[in-house]
């Protein structure tokens, strides 16, 4: 009954040591010297697949381009937490690092055991929470079969009413209209402990599932592509009573998020966003901005889909994706990771390998236990494990497991996966017959951005003087223009017709000029024997007087005045006297 807080504070960080397992280490010593009840101590440790090689707690630095990157919890007998980044990372070797993690935890836990011993402080003791039998055996013998009918129900919403029915009867029945408190606590919890016996003993006994799937049956599929007319890209993907709909919108480079955080990455082009609003599960609530699970489910998803997107010199987009959850009844997170799939091939993102995802559970009574593919709600409330796996056909890119239990062994860990991996496989099917390959346009809608490279000297004359040059042609085109450090251009314009004009006009002023070259430039300057026209910043060529016209010309005013905007080509280069011919190709009547 009483609230524990345990708060890890990050005070330095050197960039080498992972803060997050470091914290998870502390808060499991400081629990385990306290006096506080606590069921570990518990280890942590991070394993990186690194060309080829499983190391333990590698530098930060050194994981930029892992093809793993697990975290493992657990205590001295099992694993009990699973999180990992991965680059199709195969079955046996997350199962493999998974071992080698265990191993490390031993020792962890072997430490803090010591820690304990000599600096540790009396538990206290604490009753546990028991149910009443007697009122138990009660409800059994007076409601059981009524109870079993009710969770039998294969319909979700039906299923809770008949249930929710059946308790109020029972409270009023057992505790009466106007129950004391303490009675109606006895009664509910009684309800609840038989509730979830009878659904688990048939699920790992009987090998019955609350809506009559087998244990490796996915539920009902049907995906949807381009459901938003006016977005980037867009999918919607149910399953059950699931369903989430994805929207992408691309962007130029410069909308990257800046990350102001305590790791070495400083900014996201890729950025995935999940929403879970209260009626998705029929209820009422505020909506203040994204919840911790909110946000958690968003970074599972990103961190699914993320080795799949093109290189940015590939794709030169900034990708946003947001997931709006419109119905759930478990797994929405690895809904909207296949719906981002769908909706990134909408949108022509040309991604590596399409992803899906499946959430495990596991229900283990006694001996007896039963791993479950796509759980739905209620098996993830009453089961021991919320495994989730999302990956391509070749192999995983992301892991989350959830443990309500003491731990899982590896026998179960490994049926899990495999069992995850069909799942996939089958998922996918599903989603490849709506659309097979990206698109290979993009939407109407969606930004033109096109990629330069230029001599890394010269992005000084494309910025111009303040910044003068490049505003002018943002304002000029109602684009966007991005310079790298090492003289890459993006241009991001509103259709390809702008874009290959801004392409156009930097080349033109970057590229050395050529005789035969043709430019549109002003009239900076007028003298006796010709007009000067300025071809790029810093450069002028000259037509001379006698290239104004086919008789003679008495003043260069009569043709051309200061001003005056002219398409020229380049006849001479004489780079000894440092001069540029010119002759005029069109002079309409305005010039004159």
């Amino acid at each position: 009954m009483n609230e524990v807080q345990v708060i890890g504070t990050v005070l330095s960080v050197d960039h080498e040591n992972a803060y997050d397992v470091l914290c998870m280490i502390g808060a499991s010593a400081a629990l385990t010297i306290s006096e506080i009840p606590f069921l570990g101590p518990l280890g942590a440790v991070r394993i990186g697949l690194i060309e080829g090689e499983f190391v333990v707690n590698p530098l930060e630095e050194d994981m930029q381009n892992a093809k793993l990157d697990l975290i493992v919890s657990g205590s001295n007998d099992a694993i009990v937490m699973v999180e990992a980044n991965a680059n199709e990372a195969s079955e046996d070797e997350v199962l493999t690092a998974l071992r080698m993690a265990h191993e490390e935890i031993k020792k962890l836990v072997a430490a803090q055991i010591t820690l304990q011993e000599n600096l540790g402080k009396p538990k206290w003791e604490v009753p546990e929470w028991v149910v009443d039998e007697a009122l138990t055996s009660e409800i059994k013998s007076r409601f059981g079969d009524r109870l079993s009918q009710a969770t039998e129900i294969a319909d979700k919403k039906a299923r809770s009413e008949a249930t929710a029915e059946l308790r109020q009867e029972i409270v009023e029945a057992l505790a009466g209209a106007e129950p004391e408190p303490e009675r109606l606590v006895q009664v509910r919890r009684a309800f609840a402990y038989l509730e979830r016996t009878i659904i688990r003993r048939r699920i790992a006994v009987d090998k019955r599932r609350p809506d009559g799937r087998a244990v490796d049956e996915i539920r009902q599929i049907t995906c949807e592509v381009g459901v938003m007319p006016r977005t980037h890209g867009s999918a919607l993907f149910t399953r059950g009573q699931t369903q989430a709909m994805t929207l992408v919108t691309l962007g130029a480079t410069g909308e990257h998020q800046r990350i102001d955080g305590l790791g070495l990455e400083d900014s996201k082009r890729y950025l995935h966003h999940y929403n879970f609003p209260p009626y998705c599960v029929g209820e009422t609530g505020f909506m203040r901005g994204p919840k911790r699970r909110d946000i958690g489910h968003g970074a599972l998803a990103e961190r699914a889909l993320l080795p799949m997107v093109p290189d940015e010199k590939d794709f030169p987009y900034t990708i946003r994706l947001v997931s709006e959850i419109m119905e759930s009844n478990g797994s929405s997170s690895m809904a909207s990771v296949c719906g981002s799939t769908l909706s990134l091939m909408d949108a022509g993102v040309p991604i590596k390998e399409p992803v899906a995802g499946i959430a495990m559970g596991l229900i283990k009574e006694a001996d007896d236990f039963v791993v479950l593919s796509d759980i739905a709600g209620v098996e993830d409330h009453l089961g021991d494990m919320d495994f989730k796996v999302a990956g391509t056909k070749n192999g995983i890119n992301a892991l989350q497991m959830d443990i309500k239990i003491g731990g899982v062994t590896f026998e179960i860990l490994g049926q899990a996966m495999e069992q995850a991996r069909r799942g996939r496989l089958f998922i996918l099917d599903k989603m490849l017959a709506v659309l097979a390959e990206p698109r290979q346009e993009l939407s109407p809608y969606a930004p033109r951005i096109l990629s330069m490279q230029i001599n890394p000297d010269q992005i000084g004359l494309v910025i111009g003087k303040g910044g003068e040059t490049i505003r002018g042609m943002t304002e000029e085109y109602s684009c966007s223009i991005d310079i790298e450090d090492d003289g890459t251009i993006f241009i991001c314009a509103p259709d390809m017709a702008t874009a290959d004009a801004v392409v156009n006009r930097i080349t033109a002023m970057t590229k050395d000029i050529e005789v035969g070259d043709v430019y549109t430039g002003r009239v900076v300057k007028t003298t006796a024997f010709g007009a000067f026209v300025e071809l790029k910043k810093g450069t002028d060529g000259l037509i001379h007087i006698s290239q104004l016209g086919e008789g003679h010309v008495k003043q260069v005013e009569d043709v051309l005045n200061r001003g005056d905007v002219v398409t020229v080509e380049v006849v001479e280069i004489d780079k000894a006297r440092n001069r540029i011919g010119l002759k005029p190709l069109k002079l309409s009547d305005s010039d004159h």
